[in-house]
C-alpha cells in the first residue's frame, strides 16, 4: 500500500521547532544555514528564540516552515531513506505545497525560501491592513456555507468579495474575504445552524480574490526560477490532481493564490488511490489530526523531531 507525504502550512509554527533536528542531524543543520544565506538573514535564530509575534508574521513563517520541513526530510534521508522509493505523492497545505515541491526536486531548497519570502510579503500587502478577514466555520454543510458567502457578499457592499478559503475536512471551512462580508456571513452561517462561527487572527483574506495582486507577482517569482519534473507526483491544492509538469505546477501554485484549499479532497483522494499511511513532515501535528477526522482507514504519522525520525525510519526503510 502506497505512502503520501505531507508539508503543513500556516498556523504550525512555534519557536524552538527543528532544534532538535538541527542538533541530532548535520544535514537538517544545513537546510537552516542554506536558508538563512538565501534569505540574507539568520531566520534560524527566530526559529529558535523568537519572538513568537516576530515568527508568526506571514513573511517569516513561510520560509520557517518550509526550513523544518526539509530539515526533516533530510534527517530522513541522511540515514537511507528515499523518497523516490518510498513515497507516491506529496502534498502540501497552502505554503506546505512549496515545501513539498522543494522536497521533490521542482526547486531547490534556496529558490523555495526566496519564493515562500516573496509570496508572504505579496500577499501581506495585497490588501491593506483591516480591510480584509478569514473566519472558521464549524459543522455546517459546504453548500450553507457557499450560500452564506453569497448573500454576505451582497448584503454588506455589492459584489464584495467572500469566499471558501480553505476545506479543511472534519467539518471545517473557512472563509475569506472583504471585513464587512466575512462577518455578515459568519453570522449567518451560525443561524443556518453552525456549530461554531470564529473570526481568525490573521493580517490578510488569504485565498480569495483579493489576492489577486499577490498572485501576479507569483506569476513572475516562478518564471524566474529554474524548474524542473519532481521525482514524487505533486498533489495540488486547487485540482486534487497529481502532476509533474513543472509549467502546469506553476499555473496551478499562481492559482493557489486566490483559489480554495481543497484538503478534505486531497486527504479523500489519496484513499481512493491506495494510500494507506500519510506522513506529515515538518512541525506540529494539524494535517495528521484533519486526516483522521476525514479518512480513519489512513494511518498517520509525524516526522518533525529527531525522535519521529527515528520512528519513521524504523516503519520505512
Amino acid at each position: 500500500m502506497a505512502v503520501a507525504f505531507t508539508f503543513p502550512g500556516q498556523g504550525s509554527q512555534s519557536v524552538g521547532m527543528g532544534k532538535d533536528l538541527a542538533d541530532a542531524f548535520p544535514e537538517a543543520r544545513r537546510v537552516f544555514e542554506e536558508v538563512d544565506e538565501a534569505l540574507g538573514e539568520k531566520l534560524s535564530t527566530l526559529i529558535w528564540e523568537g519572538p513568537d509575534e516576530t515568527l508568526t508574521l506571514t513573511a517569516n513563517a513561510q520560509p520557517a516552515l518550509m526550513a523544518v520541513s526539509l530539515a526533516a526530510l533530510r534527517a530522513l534521508e541522511s540515514r537511507g531513506f528515499s523518497l523516490k522509493d518510498k513515497v507516491s505523492y506529496v502534498a502540501g497545505h497552502s505554503l506546505g505545497e512549496y515545501s513539498a515541491l522543494a522536497a521533490s526536486g521542482f526547486v531547490s531548497v534556496a529558490d523555495a525560501a526566496r519564493l515562500l519570502r516573496t509570496r508572504g510579503n505579496a500577499m501581506q500587502a495585497a490588501v491593506p491592513a483591516g480591510e480584509g478577514a478569514m473566519a472558521a466555520i464549524i459543522g455546517l454543510e459546504q453548500a450553507d456555507v457557499e450560500a452564506a458567502c453569497a448573500e454576505a457578499g451582497q448584503g454588506s457592499a455589492k459584489g464584495a468579495v467572500c469566499q471558501i478559503a480553505n476545506d479543511n475536512g472534519g467539518g471545517q471551512l473557512v472563509i475569506s474575504g472583504a471585513k464587512a462580508a466575512v462577518e455578515l456571513a459568519a453570522k449567518l452561517c451560525t443561524e443556518k445552524g453552525a456549530k461554531r462561527a470564529l473570526m481568525l487572527q490573521v493580517s490578510a483574506p488569504f485565498h480569495s480574490a483579493l489576492m489577486a495582486p499577490a498572485a501576479e507577482i507569483m506569476r513572475e517569482a516562478l518564471a524566474g526560477v529554474a524548474k524542473t519534473a519532481p521525482m514524487v507526483p505533486v498533489v495540488s491544492n486547487v485540482t486534487v490532481t497529481p502532476t509533474s509538469d513543472p509549467d502546469e505546477i506553476a499555473r496551478r501554485l499562481v492559482q493557489q493564490v486566490t483559489g480554495r484549499v481543497r484538503w478534505r479532497e486531497t486527504v479523500e483522494w489519496f484513499g481512493q488511490n491506495g494510500v494507506a499511511t500519510l506522513y506529515e513532515v515538518g512541525a506540529g501535528k494539524v494535517l495528521s489530526g484533519l486526516a483522521r477526522r476525514i479518512n480513519r482507514d489512513i494511518a498517520t504519522g509525524a516526522v518533525g523531531t529527531a525522535a519521529e525520525v527515528d520512528a519513521a525510519l524504523a516503519a520505512l526503510v
